[in-house]
C-alpha cells in the first residue's frame, strides 16, 4: 500500500510488540497532519486491534520531546484513573513498546511512529450532533484538567513554541499586515482595527501566570469534539486523544478553543460565512458539563 511516507509500514508494524500475526492495516481517522492506521493482529484466532501513527516531523520538529510529553502524561492519567477505580484501558490512551523498549520506533527513512493499544465500541465526531455530545466535551475535558492537576507541567517540552504566545502571535499578525503579500489588508481594514485596539489585553492571561494568579496546568491545546471518544452504548465521553500538543499552558486556553470550535453552527473550515453563527445554548451546554 502506497501512503506517501508511509511505505514502510510492514517494517514498522514488525518492529512495535504487537500481540498475534499481522492480518491488516487500513487508514483511519479524518485527521490531516498525522498519518493514522488502524492494525489487526490474529492471536491464535482472537483478533487484536491497534491503533498506528506516522508522527508529522514537518510540524512537530522535536518527535523525542513530544513522546516524553505523551508517555509521563498518559503514564500519570493510568495511575490517576486506576486509584479512581476506573477502566485504564478505554479512559486514556495506552502506548504500545517496540520489540526493543522504546515508545517509538523510526524507520529506514527517519520517520517516527507510535503505537495505542484500540479502544473499541467508541466514536469521535467532528460537529455536534446531538447537544449533549457538547456537553459530555465539556465534561471530558474538565475532567481530563482535574486529574492532571498535580502533573508537573513546567516539566513538559513545547512542541509548538509560542503556540499560545499571544504577543508573539500579535507580532505576527502586524508583519503580516505589513508585507500585505496578497494585498487583501484593505479590504478588512475594520477586522484589522478591531485587533489592533486590543493589544494591551492580549498579554493579560500570561502576565497573570508570570505574577502567579493563574496556575501553570498541562493544557491539551486542541481542545475540539473530535478529539474525545465517547462510547457508542452510553453516549458518555470516556477518553481524551490526540496528545501531540500536550504542553504546559493555561487551562483557559483550551477552555476558549472548546467554545471556538463547539459553538459554532459550522465546521472550522466553513467556506460560507452565514453558515457560521456563535451559538449560546452549546456554549451553556459545555460549561455545565466543565
Amino acid at each position: 500500500m502506497a501512503c506517501g511516507n508511509c511505505d514502510r509500514i510492514h517494517e514498522v508494524i514488525a518492529a512495535f510488540d504487537f500481540v498475534g500475526n499481522n492480518v491488516s492495516h487500513e487508514r483511519r481517522g479524518s485527521g490531516h497532519i498525522n498519518d493514522t492506521f488502524l492494525i489487526k493482529q490474529d492471536a491464535g484466532g482472537n483478533e487484536t486491534r491497534y491503533i498506528l501513527q506516522r508522527i508529522n516531523h514537518d510540524i512537530f520538529k522535536d518527535p523525542v520531546s513530544l513522546m516524553g510529553n505523551v508517555k509521563g502524561v498518559t503514564e500519570f492519567l493510568r495511575a490517576r484513573i486506576e486509584e479512581n477505580g476506573g477502566d485504564a484501558e478505554r479512559e486514556t490512551l495506552n502506548l504500545v513498546k517496540t520489540k526493543d523498549g522504546n515508545y517509538y520506533y523510526v524507520d529506514s527513512d527517519n520517520n517516527y511512529w507510535r503505537a495505542y493499544t484500540f479502544i473499541a465500541d467508541a466514536s469521535c465526531y467532528d460537529l455536534v450532533e446531538k447537544t449533549d455530545d457538547f456537553y459530555q466535551s465539556g465534561k471530558a475535558f474538565g475532567h481530563f484538567q482535574r486529574l492532571l492537576a498535580q502533573y508537573p507541567a513546567e516539566e513538559l517540552s513545547e512542541t509548538i513554541p509560542n503556540f499560545h504566545n499571544t504577543p508573539s502571535r500579535f507580532e505576527t499578525f502586524k508583519k503580516a499586515i505589513e508585507e500585505d503579500v496578497c494585498g487583501r489588508a484593505a479590504s478588512v481594514k475594520e477586522e484589522i482595527q478591531f485587533v489592533m485596539d486590543r493589544e494591551k489585553e492580549l498579554g493579560m492571561a500570561m502576565d497573570m501566570q508570570r505574577d502567579g494568579r493563574l496556575p501553570l496546568r498541562v493544557t491539551h491545546n486542541d481542545t475540539k469534539l473530535n478529539n474525545i471518544m465517547i462510547d457508542d452504548a452510553t453516549g458518555q465521553a470516556i477518553c481524551i486523544i490526540d496528545l501531540d500538543t500536550i504542553m504546559p499552558g493555561l487551562a483557559a486556553n483550551d477552555f476558549g478553543d472548546s467554545i471556538r470550535f463547539g459553538a459554532s453552527t459550522a465546521e472550522e473550515d466553513e467556506p460560507d460565512l452565514d453558515k457560521v453563527h456563535f451559538d449560546i445554548h452549546l456554549y451553556e451546554l459545555y460549561v455545565k458539563g466543565y
